[in-house]
């Protein structure tokens, strides 16, 4: 008896939301999308009961594309789900799991196996931040009055998040089978615009740091002494500081080159077998696998330094030398997690405006392994992207075939179709991924405005453009009801 037996009474029994049986038309789908939005933004805001403190944020600079927030119920953010995925898309790609997401009996294994992995990855994850380190400290007044001590409140804690780590993944589920889009991709990017908008409106805070238009108007209307242009402190004030030109340039070359490489294409001539004069086009985007593999790629290292940081909050001074060291903020500042950790921000690599804790060539080579892992992690992952969701050759040319088009000139086939496609698919799912993980290390270094991560900035652009084509193309279904028999949206 193979593992897909043994497994199958529990997998095909793990709870999820009942697709719809007919057509959601448009507004009912916006009305679920918002609804979704408005308990997301809800929960972000009810914080953990039992909680000392905010604590040290176990996801750092990853917060943001993680889609959580920091002591609340949804502390752990999309994070089970993205790692469940990469151990999903490693066993794929390997061939370990033997599942044909072409038969439904083994699609609804592979979302029973899906929701299983996050279960595991929420217990994974969260018990590490409840009762290890300094992430999410329980409270004595709390264990005091309830009279269930320390490690009592710690368990109501995690039982929380826990819950809190479920209904990410309902939620999820629900926007993507009622409503418009992706969960995952919608949380993203309520996150990062609120990050987005007090960049841009938001007025100085504690640390003294404002938004752009506010330190414009400071420095315009009230006098501001940045110091003479040409001089570095004036020039660094107008650029880096109060200006935030650099983040400004970033921020909007970002938005320039992702909005034209989805625009950048090659599109196939597709013809109806039966139908005589409708024709078509299958087109081939430079960012083929969207940018959302970019999130498996700084999933990966937000564990790794997340691992780092339970092992220092472990071991403390006696961690070995060769494996690093952990600064009050819980980030890396020497050995393996240091050269391993993504540059976050300018502040890690601009040493001529920075005092750097570290030598020169250290430097250079995190910068360096950075760039590598998110180049090659990006095209990695684009692969594994595109086999896993139906967008390789063989399942493209399949659907095409199912829908009765065929390539003009050539004969009506799916191992026919399947070569055409071979020619441009791999190919430009490698240099699109590669593309986005250059950018997104770019932007990094460079800063945006609300200080976004580069990753995140990417992948806002690429899912609200992702959204509107969605949301155009529903419309325009729900206008001509014949189309949405053609592509099958019964």
């Amino acid at each position: 008896m193979g593992w897909k037996e043994t497994a199958e009474p529990l997998l095909t029994r793990m709870p999820g939301v009942t697709r719809p049986e007919g057509h959601v038309p448009f507004r009912r789908k916006l009305a679920w999308t918002a609804g979704v939005l408005v308990l997301y933004f809800f929960l972000t805001n009810v914080y953990v009961y039992g909680l000392a403190g905010q604590g040290s944020d176990a996801f750092g600079q990853f917060r943001s594309i993680l889609a959580g927030g920091q002591g609340t119920i949804l502390q752990l953010g999309i994070g089970p789900i993205v790692t469940a995925s990469i151990v999903l898309q490693l066993l794929g790609g390997a061939n370990l799991l033997g599942l044909d997401t072409n038969d439904p009996r083994d699609q609804v294994l592979y979302q029973g196996l899906q929701k299983l992995l996050v279960v595991v990855m929420i217990c994974l994850t969260g018990l590490p931040m409840v009762f290890a380190g300094n992430f999410l400290p329980a409270s004595d007044a709390v264990a005091n009055s309830l009279g269930i001590g320390l490690g009592g409140v710690r368990w109501l804690m995690f039982a929380q998040i826990f819950v809190g780590g479920l209904l990410i993944l309902f939620m999820d589920e629900v926007i993507s089978k009622w409503g418009v889009g992706s969960g995952v991709g919608l949380f993203i990017i309520a996150g990062i615009s609120q990050r987005l908008v007090g960049g841009f409106f938001g007025v100085p805070d504690i640390t003294g740091q404002s938004g752009f238009l506010f330190g414009w108007y400071q420095i315009i209307f009230t006098n501001a002494n940045l110091g003479s242009v040409l001089g570095g402190a004036g020039l660094q004030g107008l650029l880096l500081e109060q200006g935030q030109l650099l983040f400004l340039f970033t921020t909007v070359f970002i938005f320039v080159v992702v909005v034209y490489a989805e625009s950048v294409r090659v599109e196939i001539p597709l013809s109806h077998a039966r139908v005589k004069g409708a024709r078509g086009r299958f087109p081939v985007k430079l960012i083929y696998a969207s940018v959302l593999p970019m999130i498996l790629v700084r999933a990966l290292q937000t564990n790794l330094q997340f691992l780092g940081r339970i092992i220092h909050s472990q071991m403390g001074d006696g961690m070995p030398t060769w494996l690093g060291d952990f600064n009050s903020n819980g980030q890396a500042i020497d050995g393996f997690f240091y050269y391993v950790a993504p540059i976050y921000n300018y502040e890690d690599w601009m040493f001529f405006i920075t005092d750097l804790p570290v030598e020169l060539w250290q430097v250079f080579l995190r910068i360096g392994i950075d760039l590598t892992f998110m180049v090659i992690g990006g095209a990695i992952f684009a692969i594994f992207w595109v086999e896993t969701t139906g967008m390789g050759p063989e399942a493209t040319a399949q659907q095409i075939q199912n829908s009765g088009m065929q390539i003009p000139g050539f004969r009506q086939s799916p191992g026919v179709i399947e070569k055409v496609l071979e020619r441009y698919i791999p190919q430009v799912t490698v240099i699109g991924g590669a593309l986005v993980g250059a950018l997104a290390v770019m932007a990094n270094m460079l800063g945006t405005i609300g200080n976004v991560s580069g990753t995140g900035l990417l992948l806002t652009v690429s899912i609200t453009y992702k959204l509107y084509e969605e949301i155009a193309e529903e419309q325009m279904m729900e206008m001509h009801p014949m189309m949405r028999q053609m592509f099958g949206d019964s």
